[in-house]
């Protein structure tokens, strides 16, 4: 445990919306293509060499001839092309760590746009206005971004904090700047909050064990629920007259890019919700514990197959949806560096009978929650009613108090142990 008041590096981001012309447009647009083409040739040079040749070595050769030979690759900066094959050789090593799966080839229209800019020093950040900054990118030029938080520049910066680099970003909402700054943080002495026992749900998105709960409205008003479901019929009308396998028509694409805008401001609203909730739960406990949900598993489909059909495929399809827009996983990783950042911790305990037990005798019985928010508990002895989701957090809390924090297998809890990390080299 690193001792109280001594300073470590951290890294926090920043984003800022771009303001730019036509023409820095385009030419930002042509950057982030080509590095999603170099991602796509090198993802095809990968599979194609034999196993010995997979090095960074050959890669960075095979980069070096691909861009003397292929015009469009010179339209991406030589540091931007280095920091693809980094990129991409780090999925690699994920994939081999068992943290994600395999990189895939990045489609055009379904691909974010982005070109990373590894050096802060070729910025030359500068705050002109109250509202306004100006940076320089490589063979962009001088853009606008708007201020919104204060950035180490001029007489701020130094080795304590300082722009190590940024990434050119591409969204529904147009050109973003997302800005990489290091700086050096106290570490915070221990938090002197209570524990809290965290159950994440659908209809009430966070109840705590304390009886706090955190709600929230629909993340796109009325008009705009109306606009968005005028564009999706808009949108199913056309791809009815549109042939199988050809790209979309430019009234199609129109539409798509106006219900993208709407769901990206949906989304915008949903993690500013997120980060004043976590940040608020993070100030006031110490121990913060939820559960260890296998979320990829809730969200599956209920269809099944020919010969074996799914039931009640509309209604899990529907909850499905709600479960992916609370977006539990980002919430959790949310929590997990702000009550590291406060002193705090976070532990995950199993989530299997949370919501059945009782909180108050420690008792499952059948039938106990009778909805969706009233548990009743039918053991005789007990009798205990109250919401079902502050019994779910209370229990949560429980399993963490009596040392039940790994993520348990046949019902009891083991330590996971992680996979063997594979070279960088392939095999």
């Amino acid at each position: 445990m690193v001792e109280t008041g001594v300073a470590t590096r951290r890294f926090t981001g920043h984003r800022a919306r771009l303001e730019l012309s036509a023409a820095q447009a385009d030419k930002a647009e042509t950057q982030a293509h080509a590095a999603r083409g170099l991602w796509n040739l090198l993802h095809a040079w990968w599979q194609m060499m034999p196993r010995e040749k997979r090095t960074l070595a050959h890669a960075d050769a095979a980069i070096r001839e691909g861009r003397k030979e292929i015009h469009w690759l010179g339209a991406l900066p030589a540091q931007a092309a280095q920091q693809v094959l980094k990129a991409y050789a780090r999925a690699w090593q994920n994939h081999w760590a068992g943290r994600a799966g395999a990189p895939k080839y990045k489609h055009r229209s379904r691909s974010p746009l982005s070109v990373d800019i590894p050096q802060g020093a070729h910025l030359q950040v500068v705050r002109v206005h109250r509202r306004w900054g100006m940076a320089s990118i490589p063979k962009i030029g001088r853009v606008r971004f708007r201020w919104t938080r204060e950035l180490p520049v001029g007489r701020r910066a130094g080795q304590d904090r300082r722009i190590t680099g940024a990434r050119l970003i591409r969204d529904a909402l147009g050109w973003h700047l997302a800005f990489r700054v290091q700086a050096c943080v106290p570490t915070p002495p221990p938090h002197p909050g209570p524990a809290v026992g965290i159950d994440l749900g659908v209809t009430v998105p966070l109840a705590l064990s304390d009886g706090t709960v955190f709600r929230h409205g629909p993340w796109l008003t009325v008009p705009e629920q109306a606009k968005l479901l005028r564009l999706q019929r808009r949108a199913a009308h056309r791809r009815s007259h549109h042939a199988p396998g050809l790209p979309p028509s430019r009234r199609l694409g129109r539409t798509y890019d106006q219900i993208a805008t709407l769901r990206a401001k949906a989304k915008r609203r949903a993690l500013d919700w997120q980060h004043k909730t976590t940040t608020t739960i993070a100030a006031t406990y110490s121990t913060v514990v939820v559960e260890d949900l296998a979320i990829a598993n809730m969200v599956r489909s209920a269809r099944g197959t020919k010969d074996t059909p799914g039931t009640n495929v509309a209604q899990k399809a529907g909850l499905n949806r709600v479960i992916h827009g609370e977006a539990w996983g980002r919430t959790v990783a949310l929590l997990s560096y702000k009550t590291d950042r406060s002193g705090g911790a976070l532990f995950r305990v199993a989530p299997q009978g949370t919501s059945q037990r009782c909180s108050a005798c420690g008792h499952t019985t059948r039938g106990s929650r009778e909805s969706q928010a009233v548990f009743v508990c039918k053991n005789p002895e007990c009798g205990w009613a109250g919401n079902a989701d502050h019994n779910a957090s209370r229990n949560v809390l429980h399993l963490y108090r009596i040392g039940l924090v790994a993520v348990p297998a046949a019902g009891r809890a083991v330590v996971r142990r992680a996979r063997r990390v594979k070279p960088v080299v392939a095999r």
